[in-house]
């Protein structure tokens, strides 16, 4: 295979016996009285941590829990949330993070492809269908009862260990579970650590929800490895951000294009320069957001770039030029490469995902002698910045979470009044993309109501996975093999759109 060019981060010195846990344990042991988070004005320092997430481990021992079990955990952020998360890792239990947002059928499908033994769900509707699925799942909330007794082994995980599931939605629509370690985790917070000179005297104002890669893999990851702090909230809200900012003394924030959009529009994003490092991903950050929060709030924002089954791989440089409609340089412990007949970027490095749970042919198949392929196209520039510039995968990106259009169009199929449908992502500057569906209407019927729809598609989707948008054609574009031709969908996108 002909390659056009590769790229390098620096070296990322890791100790091959180090583990995740292993290195926290190391880090909160120093300093036990400093804080380490703060959620809804309650602090709560190192040494009481990690003391709670002894007793949690405690009680999930006592359940019955031992070290390669599967946990699916999912609820909204809290101080609960995090400890049980901790506490899972620190006993060697495989976690299973889940979007709290997910609709029954999505989560049937995860606990049925995980078979997980136990679940720590704060959604109480979720008890009875997971208990439905499988009647021999330990079923809790985050907060678990602790009953004194003794505590067992911790941190005793090897490097190689198994230690989180993050499922990503297939390229069939179906999700794929991406098996990280306890060394992909290490490497993947400990390189974003580096290069953005992360340290224990920063604050991080964390909103980003601890079931996405960036959000908990880096915010809450990379906190406990530093030994900084993070003020943690339950989601995004602007009062409860700028807030923070004055209150906490924050350092960095963590965001995606739809929040810095919004914060744009208040007056007080002047805050934002009291930041050392705002940052953004997940979805492309337009040249003109980016200018705007320079002009008017005073800051820089450095984007990056990463997938779930790699973590982050790809930054603006934190000392040096922060390019508009670039994803900056490979970090430390990355390499890059582009196909050149494609222009797929492949990825190799410390912090790439192990496999998929189960799924042996698409883990062989997803790999290339080594280079994990990512599916998105990129170009590297002379001075070795790198620009993604559009997905061989028909991936949607919206709000910074990832949408497959075929999950969507199977669902919208079953609406008895649409023949066909097909969603593709369109620009937005609110969201990065938007979810649009060209639909096929049965006939006979003259319109169809956007709001009823997503009402119809609720049932089977996420919210954030609905489209925003109909657009109504006689027929959709397809090749000599019958394929939908997605890019030819958006020229269709015009006044008989609601």
């Amino acid at each position: 295979m002909e390659i056009e060019k590769i790229t390098a981060g620096q070296e990322l010195f890791l100790d091959g016996q180090e583990t995740l846990v292993g290195a926290w344990k190391k880090s909160l042991e120093q300093h036990p009285d400093k804080t380490l988070f703060s959620f809804n004005g309650e602090k709560m320092n190192r040494a009481t941590f990690l003391d709670q997430t002894s007793q949690t481990a405690s009680a999930l021992v006592n359940y019955g829990l031992t070290q390669g079990d599967r946990v699916i955990i999912s609820g909204e952020t809290s101080l609960d949330l995090v400890i049980a998360h901790v506490a899972c890792l620190r006993l060697g239990l495989i976690l299973v993070p889940v979007n709290s947002s997910y609709s029954e059928s999505e989560l049937s499908f995860l606990i049925k492809d995980a078979a997980p033994s136990a679940a720590l769900v704060d959604n109480q509707e979720w008890h009875e269908l997971i208990s439905s699925i499988d009647p021999d799942v330990f079923i809790s909330s985050t907060s678990l009862k602790i009953e004194s007794g003794p505590i067992p082994d911790l941190d005793f995980s090897k490097p190689e260990d198994p230690a989180l599931i993050a499922y990503t939605s297939g390229t069939t629509g179906k999700p794929k579970g991406a098996v990280h370690t306890q060394r992909t985790l290490l490497a993947g917070a400990l390189s974003v650590a580096n290069a953005w000179e992360w340290t224990e005297s920063d604050c991080l104002l964390l909103c980003l929800p601890l079931f996405h890669i960036h959000g908990m893999g880096i915010g809450l990851h990379g906190t406990l490895l530093v030994g900084g702090s993070a003020v943690l909230q339950e989601g995004f809200d602007q009062d409860s951000i700028f807030s923070a900012i004055t209150e906490n003394g924050c350092s960095m924030f963590f965001g995606v294009p739809t929040m810095y959009n919004r914060l744009l529009e208040d007056e007080r994003v002047t805050q934002l320069s009291s930041l050392r490092l705002c940052v953004s991903g997940s979805a492309p950050l337009s040249a003109d957001l980016h200018q705007q929060l320079k002009e008017r709030g005073g800051v820089d924002v450095l984007e990056r770039y990463g997938t779930t089954e790699t973590m982050l791989t790809i930054s603006n440089p934190f000392s040096g030029e922060r390019r508009a409609g670039s994803v900056g340089l490979p970090l430390p412990g990355v390499e890059i490469k582009i196909e050149q007949d494609s222009g797929e970027v492949l990825v190799r490095g410390e912090s790439v995902f192990r496999e998929y749970w189960s799924k042996h042919k698409e883990s062989d198949s997803s790999f290339d002698n080594g280079w994990f392929k990512t599916g998105d196209m990129a170009k590297i520039g002379d001075d070795g910045y790198i620009s993604i510039n559009g997905r061989i995968k028909e991936l949607i990106i919206t709000g910074g979470l990832n949408v497959y259009p075929q999950e969507v169009d199977e669902v919208l199929q079953l609406h008895p009044e649409i023949v066909e449908a097909a969603v593709s992502g369109v620009e937005s500057q609110e969201w990065g993309e938007e979810v649009v569906a060209w639909v096929v209407m049965e006939e006979g019927v003259k319109s169809l109501d956007l709001d009823e729809i997503r009402k119809f598609a609720s049932k089977y989707l996420a919210s954030y996975k609905l489209p925003k948008r109909l657009v109504f054609v006689k027929e959709l574009p397809r090749n000599a093999l019958g394929k939908v031709l997605r890019h030819e969908l958006k020229a269709e996108r015009g006044a008989n759109g609601k």
